[in-house]
């Protein structure tokens, strides 16, 4: 992840949640109290956002101290210990909540996506997301997915085409949509076109499509459409795809299957902060 989005997002996190001031942790705790955090696993899965946590501390308190006992993309299991905080207990606490939102969210986004690529068990085939994220969340939405094993599709309206079937309809055919989009975009930027059927696949191939979706088609369907597609040109399968079918898709031919679901239904993973009295040994 980008660090200067990074911490620009969190100025916002911090700020929404915080306000002026934590009321409840400066009441009881005196600065200058130390403890320790220990942040476990209440589940297994998956973990993704570990760098969150040492940038929001540090945003609080440059003296917090940050121990990280796992990578992005390791499998963690329930009752592990993911990482040590030691600082001003008070600050731990006005953390906690803003941290684990994320890092549960982003965890369970990348725990999914592991259980896709696991289920499809085909390795000509890529796991991507889309642009069902949550607002303000893109960036790590989409961070999580790479940690799962998946792909990114494309980031926001700004760094691909997909021409859907409201372009089409709008222009009246495949054709003089992608016709329009070549005479309007430079060369690096690749076009997609949304399809449904095999004339609508022959007539993108012929346009000059740089991908080519399938878009609600059964597994047989894929696996029909995709020969009609040179190599030179992706593939991708989408919508209505769900974990339990996505085995039905196995040796189809396609190079990307995008899921929706991977973001905009995910089960955070189960994380919590535990605080106790004392220095680090």
């Amino acid at each position: 992840m980008n660090p200067i989005k990074l911490r620009r997002a969190f100025q916002d996190f911090l700020e929404e949640d915080i306000g002026d001031r934590d009321v409840t942790s400066q009441a009881i705790f005196p600065r200058d109290q130390i403890g320790k955090g220990v942040l476990m696993a209440k589940d297994n899965g998956i973990i993704s956002g570990l760098d969150i946590i040492s940038t929001a501390y540090q945003m609080l308190d440059s003296s917090i101290e940050v121990i990280i006992h796992y990578k992005d993309g390791d499998q963690v299991n329930k009752g592990d210990k993911i990482a040590e905080i030691y600082g001003p207990v008070g600050i731990i606490l006005t953390g906690e909540r803003v941290i684990l939102n994320l890092l549960q969210r982003m965890s369970g986004i990348a725990t999914l996506t592991h259980q896709c690529v696991e289920a499809l068990q085909d390795s000509s085939i890529q796991i991507c997301d889309t642009r069902k994220t949550m607002p303000g969340l893109r960036m790590f939405d989409k961070y999580a997915i790479t940690t799962g094993g998946g792909k990114n599709h494309r980031f926001g309206l700004y760094d691909g085409v997909m021409i859907k079937d409201n372009h089409i309809a709008y222009c009246g055919s495949i054709t003089k949509a992608v016709q329009a989009v070549r005479e309007n975009i430079g060369h690096m930027v690749k076009i997609e076109v949304e399809t449904e059927t095999k004339a609508e696949v022959l007539e993108a191939v012929e346009a000059g499509a740089d991908v080519i979706m399938l878009d609600n088609r059964t597994p047989e369907e894929v696996q029909e459409f995709v020969r009609y597609v040179p190599e030179h040109i992706i593939t991708e399968a989408s919508g209505g795809i769900q974990l339990d079918t996505l085995p039905d898709y196995r040796n189809t031919g396609v190079d990307y299957i995008s899921l929706g679901f991977l973001t905009h239904s995910v089960r955070a993973l189960d994380i919590s902060l535990q605080v106790k009295e004392g220095e680090k040994k």
